[in-house]
């Protein structure tokens, strides 16, 4: 009987490369969804160590105001990707609890910012605290040759989705 020849792949090298792409992508996708449970769980444990009414939406709100300063109800609810009516009513909510201050803007008294008080920066940065101690556990229990990798790989993640760089420092870190 007669040998075949082995067959050959009759796609251009650039489709191969192209499905080599999209499965990397998925599995950068998967992974990182997979982190994201483990590190909300990790926020939400030291959310509610700290503050058990705010709801990690409200957290949020908190953090992005400890980082990126005062700001309009608009400008906030661009930063969290909801409408204003919904950035109002979470400002409502945790003025009354008194964790936001709003004040009007001192060059448009028309309009109003919205700030963090004492207390609502105190469980920003306890909640945060927290949460470093538990992510410290977990880097920790990482194999040391793949640390790195993953300070590059968040870094340029971070970055990707427009999230400023948290402070070295316990008592100065940012972060949900």
């Amino acid at each position: 009987m007669p040998k075949r020849a082995p067959a050959t792949d009759s796609r251009p090298p650039s489709v191969d490369a192209n499905r080599d792409d999209v499965e990397s992508a998925d599995e950068v996708v998967t992974a990182v969804l997979t982190a994201s449970r483990l590190l909300v769980a990790v926020s939400a444990r030291s959310l509610a160590s700290v503050e058990e009414t705010l709801t990690l939406p409200q957290f949020r709100m908190l953090v992005v105001l400890d980082s990126r300063g005062a700001m309009n109800i608009s400008r906030l609810g661009e930063h969290l990707d909801v409408i204003p009516s919904t950035a109002m009513r979470m400002v409502d909510r945790l003025v009354a609890a008194g964790m936001l201050e709003r004040e009007p803007n001192p060059v448009n008294r028309r309009e109003i910012f919205v700030s963090l008080t004492d207390a609502g920066r105190n469980v920003v940065h306890q909640a945060t605290e927290r949460r470093r101690a538990e992510i410290a556990r977990i880097v920790a229990a990482m194999p040391p040759s793949q640390r790195t990798g993953l300070i590059d790989a968040l870094r340029a993640f971070a970055q990707a989705g427009d999230e400023p760089q948290a402070h070295a420092k316990p008592a100065l870190d940012l972060g949900w």
